[in-house]
């Protein structure tokens, strides 16, 4: 879902065919910087995690030549941009899934919006602060969706303690770093409480369909289990 809708926001703000400098920062195992690289642009992966960056650039050695000379990997803090990349570096800043595992994420974004070039889109992947009650009521859980009204703090199916975003707190950040909000999705809207490891069903296109048009409308993806943000640089 979130590739899908990446791609609408970069069709309707850059040209066709432009080539963009993309900068992937926690880009994990590099499924999204990979998959950027193969549609043509200059893509640079930012990781701190070892395994992650090994994996990385194990799926990036598979490929033709081409593809991996548009890739690279750095390996680094996603809060020292500062330190890799001068400001206006990149058109594209990707930060998906890692503003959850900081307690402070305002210097981070700060940094991301200093190495965007104007009119450059952000896109951030945040887990949604207005919707934690949703996974636990839904299983059941009375006292955890209870206890989620009231705050942002949980743990995820991995058991490592994390953080949501309020999506009205986060559209107050991107403007103040000069990347308003332009765009929102809702993500996983129905099937968040699917177990891990679940087969795809035969019916995936459906699936996919049904997820994309709650992603896009109201009231649905309000209590989306993540939200996709974007911002462009003013």
């Amino acid at each position: 879902m979130v590739a899908r809708q990446l791609d609408e926001q970069i069709a309707g703000r850059f040209p066709v065919g432009q080539r963009l400098r993309v900068l992937d920062v926690g880009m994990g195992q590099g499924t999204q910087a990979l998959r950027l690289a193969r549609l043509g642009h200059q893509v640079t992966g930012l990781e701190q995690d070892a395994t992650m960056i090994a994996a990385a650039r194990a799926a990036l050695s598979g490929e033709p030549e081409g593809i991996r000379e548009r890739m690279r990997i750095i390996e680094g803090d996603g809060r020292e941009t500062g330190a890799h990349f001068l400001p206006g570096s990149f058109d594209v800043v990707l930060c998906h899934g890692v503003l959850m595992y900081l307690q402070d994420p305002d210097a981070l974004l700060a940094g991301l919006a200093r190495v965007l070039a104007p009119g450059g889109l952000l896109s951030l992947l945040v887990r949604n602060g207005d919707a934690l009650a949703m996974r636990a009521g839904l299983s059941g859980d009375w006292a955890g969706a209870l206890a989620a009204f009231d705050n942002v703090s949980y743990r995820n199916r991995l058991g490592v303690d994390a953080r949501a975003d309020r999506r009205a707190a986060l559209t107050d950040t991107l403007a103040g770093i000069g990347t308003p909000l332009r765009a929102w999705y809702g993500v996983r809207v129905f099937t968040d409480t699917a177990p891990d490891g679940t087969e795809p069903p035969a019916d995936l296109e459906t699936l996919l369909a049904a997820e994309e048009r709650a992603g896009k409308t109201d009231p649905y993806r309000g209590v989306a289990a993540l939200l996709h943000l974007c911002g462009v640089r003013g």
